[in-house]
């Protein structure tokens, strides 16, 4: 009988520290739906038409271009492919880039976004040679200008990147530097053509089905 009587509190017991457990679980499983969507007057941000300019680069590109003998090492022709895709959430586009240049084979990574505080343009890269970089930029008229600082072989140096002649499938590009932001060298100059040819890149990132 003892027996019966303490099976039976250790089971009411159980229950009743279950009970708290259940209702804080049904608690915690309501506040996470609700959590799901911003509080009242609250809404996510939304990509701007700044960002929506990112959507031309969105696609597969082959690279043409010229390097010039100079700090970057000896001078010839650089071909390449590029490929853009929308990073979640609209606000970047992301670029795996693979080529050859006189230097070798050469493999990249860029982010290109924009910054609604500064009010600019942003990039980040990276490639197989060690190389980090990091520029802000402006568009007007259709012309890109990207700019930069660094050094190299422990020499400041500024650079400039800039995107002309922009079509529906093609755009010229060149990369300057400077030693004292005045006079510029010419590195490299070419122009990337869209794979596809008049084939549209998606302006916008595609919307995920809820």
């Amino acid at each position: 009988m003892r027996k019966l009587v303490n099976q039976a509190l250790v089971a009411l017991v159980a229950a009743g520290l279950a009970l708290p457990v259940a209702a804080q679980d049904a608690k915690d499983s309501k506040d996470a739906k609700k959590g799901d969507k911003p509080p009242a007057g609250m809404e996510m941000p939304k990509p701007g038409p700044e960002h929506k300019k990112l959507g031309y680069f969105v696609g597969s590109w082959s690279l043409d271009a010229d390097m010039k003998p100079g700090p970057m090492g000896p001078g010839g022709k650089m071909t390449g492919t590029s490929t853009c895709s929308w990073f979640d959430g609209g606000y970047a586009v992301v670029c795996k880039d693979s080529g050859k240049s006189p230097m070798g084979a050469m493999k990249g990574l860029g982010v290109i976004s924009y910054d609604r505080e500064d009010k600019k343009y942003s990039y980040f890269g990276i490639d197989n040679m060690g190389m980090a970089e990091k520029a802000e930029g402006t568009v007007e008229n259709d012309t890109w200008v990207y700019t930069n600082e660094g050094k190299m072989n422990g020499k400041a140096f500024k650079g400039k990147y800039t995107i002309t002649n922009v079509k529906p499938d093609t755009y010229d590009f060149k990369w300057e530097m400077s030693e004292d932001g005045t006079a510029w060298n010419t590195m490299m100059e070419g122009k990337y053509k869209r794979q596809g040819g008049a084939k549209k890149a998606a302006a916008k990132p595609a919307e995920k089905k809820s």
